[in-house]
């Protein structure tokens, strides 16, 4: 189809599911769920030929990392959908309902966006969490995956369409399966279509879509996210948290980039973390005072502070004192997520109240900026803006509201 007929049928659809009855849309999630199941075989092998095409095109291994489905993360899938059907539906929520002095009783009441586009990379996993959510909140959806996860993504569609086939209207949800780059910058033109796009990876296309999208957009940020040991921190606490922020799934956006360590208790910490870190494999670069204390280590240049690797390299410097940690973050955050490890509460509260991004934890890992860890289900993305949503977005941040105003024959004098 080409994308302005998946516009019209997008259109048609979203005037159904905003009809449909919270309990019809739940059944549907459940079908969909089953279905994952049902097919794990079929997905798998349509996945292996994405993989064999990455191999042999020489993709690095985070991107395959995040290309590759197993029959565990099939299931997860399943069950996020089985999640996001026991959610509260958003849609008819009434919201600051109150009476005038004129009688008017005037409120908001929760409505769905419409239509809702997204552009993303090499995850097979975002094509059913973007159709759950999406679906839930009362959107049908169109999904622009990377030619990189095509054969994947296709197979998970078509999966969907034939577990509701004949119950409901099958353009609820609609995959462009041309990957070029003149169907995604087409996508972001489609104002009479698309109410809402949401691009979903690298800083890259992210920025183009920013950039050249004429469609309302909400921004998921990159993330080079910051750990920041303080003097008072409880040394095994630090190591575990950062070990976690890093190692525990480095190819994601919430991992931890860089390390900063406070002087009085670098020399105590640091060949402890590093040491652990090593047994994950986790490249060091660090400056010339972590240098002084660990040698063995790669000396860190200034794109290091910038950069997100979504790998097993991690940033460390040492800073004199709290404020320069707080300028270092304030310089170099992409506004994801940050966290310090204290037992001052003076501390703790300041950079609470001084950093500013979507998340900003106090003694635990970064690896939690994730909507299902937050608990309200899978997410779309993590917005780092600050208009309509900001962080894990659920499945309120992806509906809008109307006023709604009752009267008994006002006038306006």
């Amino acid at each position: 189809m080409l994308l302005t007929e998946m516009g019209l049928a997008a259109k048609a659809a979203s005037l159904d599911i905003a009809k449909m009855s919270p309990q019809k849309k739940d059944e549907i999630l459940i079908l969909a769920s089953n279905s994952l199941i049902k097919n794990i075989d079929y997905i798998l092998n349509e996945n292996k030929k994405d993989l064999n095409n990455a191999k042999n095109n020489g993709l690095t291994d985070v991107i395959i990392e995040r290309l590759t489905l197993t029959t565990e993360r099939i299931n997860d899938m399943a069950e996020g959908l089985s999640q996001i059907s026991k959610l509260a539906d958003p849609i008819g929520e009434i919201i600051n309902m109150r009476t005038l002095p004129n009688g008017l009783r005037v409120g908001q009441k929760r409505v769905p966006m419409g239509v809702i586009g997204m552009i993303y990379e090499a995850r097979p996993n975002v094509t059913s969490d973007a159709f759950g959510l999406c679906f839930k909140a009362g959107s049908a959806v169109i999904l622009r995956g990377g030619k990189e996860a095509i054969n994947s993504n296709k197979a998970i569609i078509k999966t969907f369409k034939d577990a509701f086939n004949g119950i409901i209207n099958p353009n609820i949800v609609q995959l462009v399966e041309d990957t070029s780059r003149d169907s995604s910058i087409a996508m972001m033109k489609m104002n009479d279509y698309l109410d809402l796009l949401i691009p979903r990876g690298g800083a890259g296309l992210i920025k183009t879509v920013v950039e050249n999208s004429t469609v309302p957009v909400i921004e998921t940020g990159t993330g080079n996210c910051h750990v920041f040991i303080d003097e008072s921190a409880v040394i095994s606490d630090a190591v575990n948290i950062i070990v976690n922020s890093k190692a525990q799934r480095p190819s994601v956006c919430n991992s931890c980039e860089t390390l900063l360590v406070h002087k009085n208790i670098a020399k105590e910490f640091l060949p402890l973390a590093i040491a652990t870190l090593r047994k994950k494999n986790v490249e060091i670069r660090g400056d010339e005072t972590v240098y002084s204390i660990v040698p063995d280590i790669i000396l860190a240049s200034e794109k290091d502070w910038e950069t997100e690797y979504l790998d097993y390299i991690l940033a460390v410097k040492v800073v004199n004192n709290f404020d320069e940690a707080i300028t270092h973050i304030q310089k170099y955050s992409t506004g994801h997520s940050e966290s310090i490890v204290t037992q001052n509460y003076t501390n703790a509260e300041r950079f609470i109240d001084e950093i500013d991004s979507a998340a900003v934890y106090v003694n635990a890992s970064t690896r939690f900026t994730d909507g299902n860890e937050f608990g309200f289900g899978a997410e779309i993305g993590i917005s780092t803006q600050k208009l309509h949503a900001r962080g894990p977005m659920g499945l309120k941040e992806i509906t809008s509201t109307k006023y709604i105003i009752y009267g008994n024959g006002q006038i306006r004098k």
